[in-house]
C-alpha cells in the first residue's frame, strides 16, 4: 500500500516548507520536493499547501476508563477508536488510576493491543495509583522485559488517594524501573500522578542527589495547582521533563497558558509534554476530602491546547506541536515516532491554515479524510 502526499507545508515538527511525503505500508520512506513515484496502486493526494504534521501523541489516557471514586456507577466507559481519530491522536500510552481493584492491568494490556489492531500506535504503563505496584508478571522489571507495550510504571504521589510511599520506597521502585529498562532495551520511566499535597518534588530532588538520573522521573498533572506548577518549572530547569494535563482544571485558566509560562521561565521547549487524561474522571473534593461532584475528561485537549498556544499566546507552530508530538516520543525514547522523516511510522495529521483538522493517517492508513472519520473501532456503529 502506497500513499503520496504532494505539496504539503510540512512541520516535522520543524518547519520544512513545501514537501512531498511518500508513505509505503506503515512507514514514511521519503520526504522531499517534487517526488516522482512509480509504484503500483499508489494513491496520490495533492494537499495544495495544507499543513502536514506528525500525528498527535497522548501519553496519559485512560483507554479502559478511569474513575471509580463514587463506586461502580462512577466508572467512565472505555475509549473508542474514532474519538482518537477525530482529534488527530495516533499514538497513546494507556494508564490506570485510583481503582486498582476492578480496573486491572491485564484489561489495560488487552485494550492497548486492541487499539493497535484497530490501527493506532499504543503502549502502556504498568500499575496505577497504588503502592506496592500492581503488575502483570509479579515485578516491574519483568513487565518491562516481557511485555513490549510496557514503557514504565505508574504511581501517585502527593494525593489523598495515593498510598504515600516513603522516599526509600520510591527510590527502590525507580531502581526497578531503571534496571528493567536497561535489560529490556527501553528507557524505563516512573510516570507519576501529581496530587495537591506538597512534598513530592522535594523527594525527587533528594532522589536525584542520591544518584538516580532525573530522566526516569516523570511527573504529570503539573499545572492543576499553582505550587505544583512552580515546582515543576524548577524541576524542568534542573533537566527534568514535565507533563501538563490538557484536559480538566488548570490553576491559570488554560493548560496552554501554563505551557507558555513554563517557556517564558526558561524551560527547555523539548522537555515539556501535554496529555489529556482522557476518559479519566474529574472528581471534585471539598476541603474535608469529600467528593462533591464528578465529570469525565475528553480526549481533545492536546489538539485544543496546541491551537490555543498558537492562536491565543502567539507561540510558533513548531513549539506548539512539540509537546504533543516529538517531545513525547523522544522523552520515551520511542525511535521512529513523533516526527515527519524517512523511516518514521506514518502517523500524520493534515490541517488547513486555520489549524482545522481535515485528514489523519495512522500507521500508513487514511483514517480521516475531508473531516470525516473513515475507520471506526470494532464495536462502533
Amino acid at each position: 500500500m502506497a500513499l503520496l502526499l504532494k505539496n504539503a507545508n510540512v512541520y516535522a515538527p520543524e518547519h520544512l516548507g513545501v514537501r512531498d511525503v511518500l508513505i509505503v505500508n506503515e512507514h514514511i520512506v521519503a520526504v522531499d520536493t517534487s517526488l516522482n513515484v512509480n509504484l503500483p496502486d499508489c494513491e496520490v493526494i495533492d494537499l495544495k499547501g495544507k499543513l502536514l504534521t506528525p500525528g498527535f501523541f497522548d501519553q496519559h489516557i485512560h483507554v479502559t476508563g478511569g474513575g471509580g471514586e463514587a463506586g461502580p456507577v462512577s466508572r467512565p466507559p472505555e475509549l473508542m477508536l474514532s474519538e482518537l481519530i477525530e482529534v488527530g491522536t495516533t499514538c497513546v500510552v494507556g494508564v490506570l488510576g485510583t481503582d486498582f481493584v476492578s480496573r486491572s492491568v491485564e484489561n489495560l494490556l488487552a485494550k492497548v493491543r486492541g487499539l493497535k489492531s484497530e490501527g493506532v500506535s499504543a503502549w502502556m504503563y504498568t500499575s496505577n495509583y497504588h503502592y506496592p505496584p500492581t503488575t502483570l508478571t509479579g515485578s516491574v522489571p519483568k513487565d518491562l522485559y516481557f511485555v513490549p507495550e510496557v514503557l514504565g510504571c505508574k504511581i501517585a504521589l502527593g494525593d489523598h488517594r495515593s498510598s504515600f510511599p516513603d522516599l526509600q520506597s520510591v527510590l527502590s521502585l525507580l531502581a526497578d524501573v531503571r534496571v528493567g529498562g536497561m535489560i529490556s532495551g527501553k528507557l524505563g520511566v516512573l510516570h507519576i500522578h501529581s496530587g495537591d499535597i506538597p512534598g513530592a518534588f522535594d523527594m525527587y530532588d533528594e532522589i536525584v542527589k542520591r544518584g538516580m538520573p532525573i530522566r526516569h522521573i516523570r511527573p504529570t498533572h503539573c499545572s492543576r495547582i499553582e505550587h505544583v506548577f512552580k515546582s515543576s518549572v524548577e524541576f524542568a530547569l534542573k533537566g527534568g521533563w514535565v507533563d501538563y494535563t490538557s484536559g480538566g482544571s488548570c490553576f491559570c485558566g488554560h493548560p496552554a497558558q501554563s505551557v507558555k509560562m513554563a517557556l517564558d521561565a526558561g524551560v527547555d521547549p523539548t522537555h515539556i509534554t501535554m496529555s489529556t487524561d482522557g476518559h479519566g474522571s474529574m472528581p471534585k473534593f471539598n476541603d474535608k476530602g469529600e467528593m462533591i461532584g464528578m465529570g469525565v475528561c475528553g480526549v481533545e485537549g492536546n489538539y485544543v491546547e496546541m491551537k490555543r498556544l498558537v492562536n491565543d499566546y502567539g507561540v510558533d507552530l513548531t513549539t506548539a506541536l512539540r509537546p504533543i508530538t516529538s517531545n513525547v516520543a523522544d522523552a520515551l525514547q520511542l525511535k521512529g515516532y513523533g516526527h515527519i522523516a524517512k523511516d518514521q511510522c506514518a502517523n500524520v495529521c493534515v490541517m488547513d491554515e486555520d489549524l482545522t483538522l481535515s485528514m489523519v493517517v495512522s500507521r500508513g492508513k487514511i483514517m480521516m479524510r475531508d473531516k470525516t472519520v473513515l475507520v471506526k473501532g470494532t464495536f462502533e456503529d
